[in-house]
């Protein structure tokens, strides 16, 4: 089954075909970033703007033969930009008769692991760190589409304060690659931050105070701050997902989202948890793209696919549901 995926939740304009939840055939990403970085981040209309100038030249790179369905993120996300990928999915759908699906941006980064893997190779439940600028989840995923929030953030998820803190220490955006890569130069121990772990059985996770603490330090020490920021949010992010996995008896743990990237946070997970982990087999399937929400797609059609029209009533969303 062959699904053209459609994204347009935050900054990137993305299409993509995806045969059978795992084989990309096409992923198309128009990113963003050289207009955001000029204002050290997302300015909402700005994408939505951009979004329009983009989605045609994005489709037309794509070959409409045999698709069998259309699935688009529906949300969270940026509501004006969101509405340009649900208002295009929707009038593809309509034109060719084909099934419409909509899909939870953070299951189509949950699905990224699928891509490019045999889709039967995976054993439930799973536990999975859902991590980027937006977002910040553990989830439980006892099978396909079973999901359960088990822990998030209560205020900036990791990924916000990558980008907080490599604008308060004058890097560039985005900043978790930014931090990244001054962190190779710097002593992760230089610095004691702190690490939010709230109470002893909370998986739930909180980077305000650490941005807090990173304000009073020496910021023209670049290398040395950004390392011991980076050092603080992985040694958080790892524990708690060790924390969760042992607490559910996971049989495998996944990253996902766009600090699933983060070599520091790979190389902590394998150190940690000793069950099979997983992340996205190419760094392009970390970040928002098409390809992961058509792997959604693919499995809620599978699961039900009476349940899915060429007109469906999608409505943008701004929350996690």
């Amino acid at each position: 089954m062959k699904i053209l995926g459609i994204e347009t939740s935050c900054d990137e304009t993305a299409v993509a075909l995806v045969e059978n939840g795992s084989h990309v055939s096409k992923n198309v990403i128009y990113s963003q970033i050289d207009i955001h970085s000029q204002t050290g981040g997302v300015v909402p209309e700005v994408a939505a703007r951009e979004h329009i100038l983009k989605m045609v030249p994005a489709l037309s790179e794509v070959d409409f033969d045999d698709v069998d369905a259309i699935a688009v993120t529906e949300g969270p996300g940026l509501i004006s930009s969101l509405l340009t990928g649900t208002v295009t999915a929707s009038t593809i759908a309509l034109v060719l008769g084909k099934p419409l699906i909509p899909v939870n941006h953070i299951h189509g980064h949950i699905y990224a692991n699928w891509l490019s893997r045999d889709i039967d190779d995976f054993e439930f439940p799973i536990v999975i760190l859902t991590v980027s600028g937006g977002h910040n989840e553990l989830v439980l995923m006892r099978g396909h589409l079973d999901f359960e929030i088990i822990g998030e953030t209560l205020d900036d998820a990791a990924g916000e304060a990558f980008d907080k803190v490599a604008r308060l220490i004058g890097l560039g955006y985005p900043g978790g690659p930014a931090i990244s890569k001054a962190a190779e130069n710097g002593d992760p121990n230089k610095y004691d931050l702190p690490r939010a772990w709230l109470s002893k059985e909370s998986l739930d996770f909180s980077f305000s105070g650490l941005k807090t603490a990173v304000s009073r330090l020496p910021i023209s020490d670049t290398a040395n701050v950004a390392a011991s920021f980076q050092e603080a949010v992985c040694d958080v992010l790892s524990e708690k997902l060790k924390r969760a996995a042992e607490k559910y008896g996971a049989e495998e743990v996944h990253l996902a989202g766009g600090v699933s990237a983060n070599k520091r946070l790979r190389e902590m997970v394998k150190q940690r948890i000793s069950l099979p982990v997983k992340w996205p087999e190419k760094i392009e399937y970390c970040t928002d793209n098409a390809a992961m929400i058509a792997a959604a797609g693919y499995f809620r059609f599978k699961k039900d696919p009476s349940a899915y029209a060429a007109w469906n009533n999608i409505q943008a969303k701004n929350r996690f549901t």
